[in-house]
């Protein structure tokens, strides 16, 4: 559907912009962040860094079960009599902490400090949007320009199979709450604007693990023996191809491997070998059969070659399917900020995000928020050591989130 925004309106007739020594401020914090990246559940720097700035603007944050991750209202008697059955139930905004466990290959004064691991996702921002749109919030909050509760959400793992959404959730993450809302960083889309999509926009993720067996033995004479490593290999090719053949073509059934593993020496046939890889699909009811499809498919290839498979299916996440009215509470916002000229349609990807697990309870909408300095033509993206975002991109989120804030207040 196209991204139609509401008659464009004016910066002025909201508050909630971003003072320009905040602006600086949030910038150093992401910088900070991005320096000391932390894997998922041991995001235990980032969540005192977070509490400390939190706690310093009179809030009162509450760190999630596990020691990472945080949950804070704003307008916290709002938010309580929401929980208890109020008429204004609370807007989540959601961010995640972890970084990957990739180098970073920058050459920028804010380059990791830690070896192998870097915030190549981007969630260092995603975490700093949030923090800001808190603190602005907040102080709306105090000269009573909040016409409803918000509550900050900060969980850790979003990278860690099946998310720590889940952790979140069970912690009481979403008590209360009536929509959620997040962003995430894309560098396809130009620093200012903001990808929008009502229905799916990222896929279904799951992990696969495949241990192969049998005896091995001299290159001399594969005839004796179970040769894993063409066994592998024809796993690795053949696999994904009897998939495509057996999932219908429009649920986006995709195995992509990742890791094969096999032998230590030239003349030697190895009796193990491993392939971990991914399985993305956009469809959800093709997602819950796939798990039977690519065992059938693995054991298949795997008995022409005569070797004995374990396989490990890691269930992941969910698509994120967006709902079109907070869709659309996303797109007036961002029209009241930066006019309806900035609203692009964004598609469906193969990306897994565990944002996916709030809106199995909740409705909710993710964004895609443009990171692409104006006019750069380099191509950097997700994942990747080298990935960085033009900082003007925190502004715009967090401008982003407190219009709409503001805006939810207007709703039935």
């Amino acid at each position: 559907m196209p991204c139609e925004a509401d008659p464009e309106t004016t910066e002025g007739e909201l508050p909630g912009l971003l003072p320009s020594g905040l602006r600086s401020e949030l910038i150093a914090f992401r910088r900070d962040l991005h320096m000391h990246p932390e894997l998922g559940n041991r995001e235990f720097r980032t969540t005192a860094q977070i509490r400390a700035r939190l706690e310093k603007a009179g809030l009162r944050p509450r760190t999630l079960a596990g020691g990472t991750g945080l949950i804070c209202d704003i307008g916290r008697d709002s938010a309580t009599r929401a929980a208890n059955g109020g008429r204004r139930p609370v807007l989540a905004l959601r961010a995640d902490l972890d970084a990957l466990p990739i180098p970073d290959t920058k050459t920028v004064p804010y380059r990791s400090t830690i070896p192998k691991m870097a915030h190549a996702c981007g969630h260092d921002v995603h975490t700093t949007v949030v923090l800001g749109a808190g603190l602005v919030l907040a102080d709306l909050a105090e000269q009573g320009l909040l016409p409803n509760p918000v509550r900050l959400i900060f969980q850790p793992a979003e990278e860690v199979l099946p998310g720590g959404a889940l952790d979140a959730i069970e912690c009481g993450a979403l008590d209360g709450v009536g929509r959620i809302i997040a962003v995430h960083c894309d560098p396809k889309v130009e620093v200012g604007r903001l990808g929008l999509r009502v229905g799916p926009i990222t896929s279904a993720c799951d992990r696969l693990e495949v241990r192969l067996a049998g005896p091995g033995g001299h290159t001399a004479r594969p005839h004796l023996t179970t040769d894993l490593v063409t066994a592998a290999a024809r796993i690795a090719t053949d696999v994904p191809a009897v998939l495509a053949r057996r999932a219908d073509a429009r649920s986006g059934l995709s195995l992509t491997w990742g890791r094969l593993e096999t032998g230590h020496a030239p003349n030697v046939i190895p009796q193990h070998a491993e392939l971990s890889g991914t399985v993305r699909c956009l469809d959800l009811h093709a997602w819950r059969e796939a798990a039977d499809l690519v065992h059938a498919a693995v054991d298949e290839v795997a008995a022409l070659h005569r070797a004995k498979t374990e396989i490990d299916y890691i269930r992941g996440v969910p698509p994120v399917v967006n709902d079109a009215e907070v869709t659309g509470l996303l797109r007036r916002a961002m029209a009241a900020r930066r006019g309806r000229y900035s609203l692009e349609d964004t598609e469906q990807s193969l990306g897994g995000e565990d944002f996916s697990w709030y809106l199995e309870h909740v409705p909710g909408a993710m964004a895609r928020l443009g990171v692409r300095p104006v006019g750069d033509t380099t191509r950097r993206d997700l994942h990747c050591g080298d990935f960085d975002v033009d900082e003007e991109a925190i502004a715009v989120g967090v401008e982003l989130f407190t219009a709409a804030a503001l805006l939810d207040g207007n709703r039935m």
